[in-house]
């Protein structure tokens, strides 16, 4: 029973993420930190770019409940939580900057009605360079209305 606790935790965690993540795009990245973020939205010759530090910055929550969990036995479930916001940061990777934005050159094309949607809702996304006017800022999910007809 223990085992199917954890994995719920993780995949809870994982699935909680989107919404964390929606949050911190709109009100943070689009908001207070709009100064890291604005690197993202325009184009530049650096493989690396401001908007980069919230990776560090989302690692650390992860990281921390990971290692309290190993070391406090009796918070043993906090390592559960890490572990799944540390797979959502690892699923945003691939998606974000492999798959849609090509930071390394892999060879992908999208074939499903899914990924075709999420990756069509972060185009517009990106069509907008200022801090208003932006929308679509889940990375996972898109509502439907992001599908090409």
């Amino acid at each position: 029973m223990e085992y199917v606790i954890n994995g719920l935790l993780v995949i809870g965690t994982f699935f909680l993420m989107e919404g964390v993540a929606w949050f911190t795009h709109k009100y943070i990245m689009h908001g207070l930190l709009w100064s890291w973020h604005r690197s993202h939205h325009v184009k530049h010759p650096h493989r690396l770019e401001r908007n980069d530090l919230f990776a560090l910055v989302f690692s650390i929550p992860s990281i921390a409940l990971i290692v309290i969990g190993y070391e406090f036995t009796q918070l043993n479930w906090l390592r559960f939580v890490g572990f799944g916001i540390m797979g959502y940061g690892a699923f945003y990777f691939i998606f974000h900057d492999l798959i849609v934005h090509r930071r390394i050159k892999i060879p992908f094309k999208a074939k499903s009605t899914y990924m075709k949607r999420i990756m069509h809702a972060h185009y517009v996304h990106h069509e907008t360079h200022t801090r208003e006017g932006a929308e679509a800022f889940g990375f996972l999910y898109a509502p439907k209305k992001y599908e090409k007809k």
